[in-house]
């Protein structure tokens, strides 16, 4: 079980709540997701209820009834895999290791964590988790980085783990099929207000509801504000009639004078009266809505243009992964790389884009799966774009505070950094845009906005993932394999 009373969390940077007086409780065996826009706090949540978010201030009673796992949004482990199994009762989850496509020898391995792809990290330090058998699992996005296959073997397992489960995800599908209990962290009111939102429905089902609700509050609000308008509207035409006529009699009939004085003084109670009926009206909803700056409509490739025509093989950490590989890609649309953990897609992705990066006739734009790779992290959003004197307006259009603007890249959430990326390829009117994992760190708010985004770019797209609405898209599905790239297709297509 987990239990939160009272719970308030707020930034020592900048004052701001994540949450506040927060109660919360979910059942043993519940499986709950954490889900909102990028920034909102969600993992920082995650870490106060461990005691582990030392740039906060957190009060509150934070009940955890039994031994508890923790997944990291990045997992992180010094030493070796032998390292992390060593103590560890391995026998006894073989069955899980098929499911996770992991090799028992592999376990005993000598081979360091952090030479892993992210995929094999968030695989490897999952089942060392579920070696240690807790009774509460807090999970940063568990999905992330993992291949279709292990994804499929993660929604199995949230659904029938015996454990109380508190995830983040950024996963639509994942989330669909597990039907978790949906906890919405919101941060209104240009992020001075936080907001965090129950509900049991199926996660479509609360889009929908949400939608609704905030479709019929505006309707509500706007006819009380139409409805006040037109009596206020009545109101000045009586009080104009009755003060003209008490200044035209006041000079020939005093008795009539008098007898409008307190006639007016009725209709001004009255106008007072309609005034204080305004702070009884109905807010306009305050709802986030995902915010993405959109690619110029404008930008375009020919057809028959030749963006790619490639073939080499394909090395990681000095292990061949693939003898033969060929890629050719013309014109616009969108390709899409997929395959196992450890495959090689983010190392064939790095290489295409070292042999597209010095064309003079194409405008690449890269989006790795490690942003350090191209953000600085010591440099603020407004340094690093500081070639683009919009750049500022854009990012408060994508709901950055003035803090934000001015912060440490390496300070905000990687979905914030991930919008900066991609306004970064905005602003250089990119033709060619290679992206790894593009929607791993946006939220299911925001990723239906960026797949309409890329649907919507002129240019030609080359992305890597493995999330199963974002393939949907693409003009084509290649995996990569050991023999090469082949054609990929899935039930969900």
């Amino acid at each position: 079980m987990l239990e939160i009373r009272n719970l308030t969390i707020q930034l020592d940077r900048d004052g701001r709540y994540l949450v506040k007086n927060l109660t919360l409780s979910l059942a043993a065996g519940e499986k709950a997701v954490l889900a909102g826009e990028e920034g909102n706090g969600k993992s920082t949540l995650l870490k106060a209820l461990l005691g582990q978010a030392d740039w906060c201030r957190v009060t509150g009673d934070i009940r955890l009834d039994g031994p508890v796992g923790c997944l990291p949004q990045f997992p992180a482990f010094e030493g070796s895999l032998a390292d992390l199994f060593g103590s560890l009762p391995v026998w006894d989850y073989t069955d899980v290791l098929t499911r996770l496509g992991i090799d028992y020898d592999s376990l005993f391995s000598t081979q360091s964590f952090s030479t892993l792809s992210g995929g094999e990290k968030v695989r490897y330090y999952l089942l060392s988790l579920l070696m240690q058998q807790p009774d509460i699992l807090l999970l940063d996005e568990p999905g992330n980085d993992l291949d279709i296959d292990t994804l499929e073997w993660l929604e199995q397992f949230l659904i029938l783990c015996p454990q109380t489960v508190l995830f983040v995800s950024h996963d639509e599908t994942l989330i669909e099929h597990v039907h978790p209990t949906i906890l919405h962290l919101e941060q209104l009111h240009r992020k001075s207000v936080p907001r965090l939102t129950r509900s049991s429905l199926a996660w479509q089902d609360y889009l929908a509801f949400r939608r609704q609700s905030a479709e019929h509050q505006d309707q509500v609000a706007a006819g009380q504000r139409r409805d006040h308008q037109a009596k206020m509207e009545r109101w000045r035409r009586v009080h104009d009639a009755v003060e003209h006529r008490q200044n035209t009699a006041s000079r020939q009939d005093p008795k009539k004078a008098a007898a409008l004085k307190r006639k007016l003084k009725s209709v001004n109670a009255a106008g007072r009266r309609y005034e204080k009926e305004r702070a009884a009206f109905r807010e306009f909803s305050d709802s986030e809505q995902a915010i993405l700056t959109a690619f110029d409509p404008a930008i375009g490739l020919p057809a028959g243009k030749t963006v790619l025509a490639w073939e080499g093989s394909l090395t990681a950490g000095g292990q061949l992964l693939c003898p033969d590989l060929s890629l050719s890609v013309k014109g616009p649309g969108i390709l899409g790389l997929t395959g196992r953990n450890g495959a090689g897609k983010s190392t064939l992705l790095k290489q295409l884009y070292s042999v597209l990066q010095n064309r003079t006739d194409l405008r690449v734009g890269y989006m790795p799966q490690d942003y350090r790779e191209v953000l600085n992290p010591d440099m603020s959003p407004s340094q690093w774009l500081e070639h683009w004197p919009e750049a500022r307006t854009r990012l408060g259009s994508m709901r950055f505070t003035t803090r934000e603007m001015e912060s440490p890249m390496g300070e905000l959430s990687g979905g914030q950094q991930a919008k900066i990326l991609f306004l970064a390829m905005v602003l250089a009117q990119c033709d060619v845009l290679l992206l790894d994992e593009p929607t791993r760190n946006f939220s299911p708010l925001s990723a239906p906005v960026i797949r309409q985004a890329l649907q919507n770019f002129g240019g030609r797209i080359i992305l890597v993932s493995h999330d199963r609405k974002l393939l949907q898209i693409c003009d084509e599905v290649l995996e990569l394999t050991s023999q090469g790239l082949i054609p990929w297709h899935h039930p969900d297509r």
